[in-house]
Parts: C-alpha cells; sequence; structure tokens
C-alpha cells in the first residue's frame, strides 16, 4: 500500500472509533453498538481501514499488546475490598458456576455446529465466557436496576474479563501443546505458561511500586510509566512465550489495585482515556477484519448457539449463583437476563485464532467471526430487551431523583429527613465518623466510603446517584471534590456557596441557594431554631423562608442556586429553610 493509503486508513480507523464513542455517549447506549458495524462497514466498504493490510505481520502482535494494556486496567477496576455484602456472596458464584457452564455449552456446541475442531471448540468457549463493564455498565446505567443488582452484574462483568482473560490464555497453550503431542506435553505447557506470566508479573509490580511509591512520579510520568511496565513485560513475556504477556498483564493489574503497598490513584483519568481509545480502536479494526463472505455459512449456526447461551447457559449459571440467596424471585430473573460479550472476547479472539489457525487446529479461522456475531447478537438482544424486562420483573429503579447528599451536621440530616419524606431515595455521607454514626440513626442509608473516595479522587459514576450535593463546612473539600467529580463525571454536582474569605476559589458549576446561605450560615440559622420544612407550592415561596429544592410531579429535584431559582407551580413541593420552623416538618 502507498503512503496515502496508510494515512488514510489510520485516520479513517481513529475517526471511526472516537466518533463511534461520541455519538454513543450521546445516545446513552454502549458504544459497542456503534463500533463493530462502523468498523465491518467500513471494512466492507474500502480495504484502506484493513488493519492487516495496513500492518501487516506487525497487526496481531499489536493487538496482544492492546489487549495486554486493556486486561491491566480490568484488573485495576477489581477491587476485591469494594465488594461488600450480599454482592460478595453472588458475585464469586457467578464466576464460579459461570465460566465452566458457559464454556461447557459453547465447546460442546461449537462443534457440531459450526464445524469446528475439539480444540478450536474449546477456544471458543474460553472466550465466551467473558462479559465485561464496558458493555455492561452503560446497559446498567441506561436500565436503572435496584441497587444491590446493579452492583452485583457491574463486579461480575469486571470479574469475568481478567478471569477470562487468563483462562483464554491458558487454553490456548494447551490447545497449542496437544497439536504437539506427547503425553504430559498440555500441562507441563500450561504450568510453563502460568509461570513465564507470573514471573513477568512480579517483575512489573516490581518497577511499577518503584515508579509510583518510591518515585511517587506525577500523574503524566505515572501514567506513562504504567503503560511502559505494562507493554515492557507483556512484550517480554510474549517473546518468550506466544500470548503469556496477558497473564502477566492481568495479574499486574490486580496486584496493583489490591496491595496495599500501593496506595495511590492507580487508574488516572488520563490512563483511562488512552485505554478508551484503545477499545475503539480495536474494535474497529478487529471488525473490519471480519469479512461478509466469512460469515454466511455461520450466520444461523452461530445464532442458534447465541439462543442456547442466552436462554439455557446463562439462566443456568443465575439460577445455581443465586439459589439460596436473599435476591428477590425478580432480581434472580433479571440475572440470569444480562450477558452481553464485549471487548475482551473480541480482542481475544482475533488474538489467539490467528495463532491458532497458523498451527494448523481445525476451524480456528471461524473463531473471531463467530465471536463477532455472538457479541452481535447478545448486545442487540439484551440491549433491547433490558429496559422492559427489568420493568416486567419489577427491579427498575424509580424514576425519581436519588441525590447524594456529603456532609453531616444537623442541618443536612434534616434536609435528608425531608426529602425522604417527599418521597425521594436519599444517600448520604460524611467525612466524620460521628457524622456517619448519627446519619445511620436517623434511619438514612449510608453511602459506602470507598465508593465516595473513588467518585472524588477518581470521578468514577456512583451507583443510581442522579445529582451530588456538597454540603460540608469545608468550602475546599466542596470545591475539589466538585472539581474532581464535574471533569469526570456526568451526574450534576453542586455545592454549597463559599465563605466570604473564599470567595476566589475558581470552580466549575453552580452554587447551592446563593452567596448569603453558606454552611456557617445554615448552621447558625439551624442552631438559633430555624428548620428545614416541605409543603405544597400554592404559586409562590411563602414569606420569610428561603427556597432550598422543588420536587415537581414526576419526583424530579430542582436545586436552587445562585443563579437562578425554579418557579414553583401546583402539584410540585418546595423544601424551605423556615425561620420559625412552623412549615410542615421532615
Amino acid at each position: 500500500m502507498s503512503t496515502d493509503q496508510v494515512l488514510l486508513g489510520i485516520g479513517l480507523i481513529v475517526v471511526l472509533a472516537v466518533g463511534s464513542q461520541v455519538v454513543a455517549g450521546r445516545l446513552r447506549i454502549p458504544a459497542l453498538i456503534l463500533l463493530l458495524p462502523a468498523g465491518f462497514v467500513a471494512g466492507a466498504l474500502t480495504p484502506d481501514v484493513n488493519p492487516e493490510h495496513l500492518l501487516g505481520a506487525a497487526f496481531q502482535p499489536l493487538v496482544s499488546l492492546a489487549v495486554a494494556v486493556i486486561l491491566y486496567d480490568s484488573g485495576l477496576g477489581l477491587e476485591w475490598g469494594a465488594v461488600r455484602g450480599r454482592a460478595r456472596r453472588v458475585v464469586p458464584r457467578l464466576v464460579t458456576w459461570g465460566v465452566p457452564i458457559t464454556m461447557a455449552f459453547a465447546a460442546v456446541l461449537a462443534a457440531p455446529l459450526l464445524g469446528m475442531s475439539a480444540g478450536a471448540a474449546a477456544m471458543t468457549g474460553a472466550i465466551l465466557v467473558v462479559s465485561g463493564p464496558t458493555v455492561v455498565g452503560p446497559l446498567l446505567r441506561f436500565v436503572r436496576p435496584t441497587d444491590r443488582l446493579q452492583r452485583i452484574l457491574s463486579w461480575e462483568g469486571s470479574l469475568i474479563d481478567p478471569v477470562g482473560g487468563i483462562l483464554g490464555a491458558v487454553v490456548f497453550h494447551a490447545v497449542l501443546a496437544s497439536t504437539r503431542g506427547g503425553l504430559g506435553h498440555p500441562i507441563a505447557d500450561f504450568f510453563l505458561s502460568l509461570a513465564i506470566g507470573g514471573g513477568g508479573a512480579a517483575i512489573g509490580v516490581a518497577v511499577l511500586w518503584l515508579c509510583l511509591c518510591k518515585l511517587q512520579l506525577d500523574d503524566v510520568l505515572g501514567t506513562a510509566a504504567q503503560l511502559a511496565c505494562v507493554l515492557g513485560v507483556a512484550a517480554g513475556c510474549d517473546i518468550l512465550r506466544d500470548d503469556t504477556g496477558l497473564i502477566a498483564a492481568v495479574l499486574m493489574g490486580l496486584a496493583v489495585t489490591n496491595l496495599r503497598m500501593f496506595d495511590i490513584p492507580a487508574r488516572r483519568p488520563f490512563f483511562e482515556t488512552l485505554v478508551q481509545l484503545i477499545i475503539g480502536v480495536l474494535f474497529v479494526s478487529i471488525s473490519a477484519t471480519v469479512t461478509p463472505a466469512s460469515l454466511q455459512n455461520l450466520l444461523l449456526p452461530t445464532l442458534a448457539l447465541v439462543a442456547v447461551l442466552v436462554l439455557v447457559a446463562r439462566p443456568l449459571v443465575a439460577f445455581l449463583a443465586t439459589l439460596g440467596t436473599e435476591l428477590t424471585r425478580g432480581e434472580r430473573a433479571f440475572t440470569g437476563w444480562m450477558a452481553p460479550r464485549g471487548i475482551v472476547a473480541a480482542a481475544t479472539a482475533s488474538t489467539f485464532a490467528a495463532s491458532l489457525a497458523a498451527a494448523g487446529v481445525g476451524g480456528a479461522s471461524e473463531i473471531l467471526p463467530v465471536t463477532f456475531l455472538v457479541i452481535v447478537a447478545t448486545v442487540a438482544v439484551y440491549g433491547l430487551t433490558a429496559v422492559p424486562v427489568a420493568r416486567r420483573l419489577g427491579v427498575s429503579r424509580p424514576t425519581r431523583s436519588r441525590p447524594l447528599l456529603v456532609g453531616g451536621d444537623p442541618w443536612v440530616i434534616d434536609l435528608a429527613r425531608a426529602l425522604k419524606a417527599s418521597g425521594l431515595e436519599v444517600l448520604m455521607w460524611a467525612p466524620s465518623p460521628d457524622q456517619r454514626t448519627e446519619i445511620d440513626r436517623a434511619s438514612l442509608e449510608v453511602a459506602p466510603g470507598e465508593q465516595i473516595v473513588s467518585a472524588v479522587r477518581d470521578g468514577t459514576e456512583l451507583d443510581g446517584v442522579t445529582a451530588i450535593l456538597l454540603l460540608t463546612d469545608e468550602d475546599h473539600f466542596n470545591a475539589l471534590a466538585a472539581t474532581t467529580v464535574a471533569g469526570n463525571s456526568d451526574t450534576p454536582v453542586y455545592r454549597l456557596a463559599p465563605s466570604p474569605d473564599e470567595r476566589n476559589l475558581d470552580v466549575p458549576g453552580d452554587t447551592l441557594f446563593g452567596p448569603p446561605l453558606t454552611g456557617p450560615v445554615l448552621s447558625d440559622r439551624y442552631d438559633s431554631g430555624a428548620r428545614i420544612t416541605t409543603r405544597p407550592a400554592d404559586g409562590e415561596v411563602p414569606p420569610a423562608t428561603d427556597l432550598l429544592f422543588l420536587i415537581n410531579a414526576a419526583g424530579t429535584l430542582i436545586p436552587a442556586t445562585g443563579s437562578r431559582s425554579p418557579d414553583p407551580e401546583r402539584g410540585d413541593t418546595l423544601v424551605l429553610l423556615d425561620p420559625s420552623g412552623d412549615g410542615r416538618p421532615s
């Protein structure tokens, strides 16, 4: 290919990758729904976006390194200490039951339906066990299931990616070993692969500890160090033995996020941005290598395989994993209706299929197109049906607002009571242990501390929260939290107006209630007898009161801010600061 064609092809791949993610973000759908058809159509229309033509022999090694970065990031997202309560019991069972059952169904059916050899069928089964948070997360945010159901499914998706990556690498080496013959050879190769991957991970973790903990590199250099370390270790392991770099990458991510010596924010915003770009480019590139001709004889058999996975395998896994738990019948049923496949399935299929085909494994050339069809079919099935199924099963969260109140002063707790009494789901958190105790005594839900720290530090999403209200008496905490979360999350963030001596704080977004009602002023008025009250709107705000919030008939919480005050209408509920405390109490 000419230089101009190479430049055009690379440019088109990047534009399609980022453009699909932008459009998907605006439509609030998984980016995968647009990335796969975009790459497939582009690959069918022009050879310029086919990475095998653009990069030649370098394509598969680059895919392997890209998958290593993705799996490392997946490992970073798996913090064992964050799996609490019922999720701690259900999530491991979903994985321990799901992996062998799903693999068995897929492998057993792949051989007769798709005409694969036993080795290729086993590889297909191992690839299709994964789900992935990059697909499950957007679907759950769209469906809005109950809190514990969302936590369980989110953590299953985060856990199954690295587990599936390790399983895929193990099965890959076992299948390759079986082609070479010799009793005991597959077992020896299996342990050799684990040893190389584990040794590479140990070296990588030591280097990361030196860079991130001892040298204390800043965000830019820390992100660069992580990327260089993952790529270097993965490449070194792959040189010693094919695809052992994937094992090393997963183990490195798990170690960094779970070992106490790494008490740092490993998932830095730029690193997450880089991973998103890699995912987009990888999906477009991989789907561009799938030709319409390669799908012709596989479409109906693959749809039959998908039907069994969706209607039999997943419900069986959910039934066994949730048996004897406190989940409701609807929650158990919905767990059996949420298992889309995602980026790790496509990437590992692209990585392993080419090597197995080169080794002469029968049917290995069909692994990638089959995986492509399974991804498209499962995302379509679950994406189109998840919302009505959740409503039918009664596991959808109400559409009413669910604010998170950060703060623990008496007036904040009083405000939370008023919002709860008005029919809203209220979540609270406070920096002080004593304040959290008072919140608990008020029978208000306290958010897990690690979720709040993660949201403030990394800007991660909080399950089901529709707005974050920063109501502490620390102006700098409110300002820092508002800046961090607003820059990395779509959740609206509001903070109290700063005190007069802190008005120079440059913070994005609007302030609550207007400049007169700062934290100290609200506390002083509350101590002087003012109370948070609610009353039906009659078209105007009662005199001598301050309007804090308006709750409309649909249950939407609308705050009064420094730049605007909501206009009450009949049927709305006013949340007021009443100096006399004579309004309707919370």
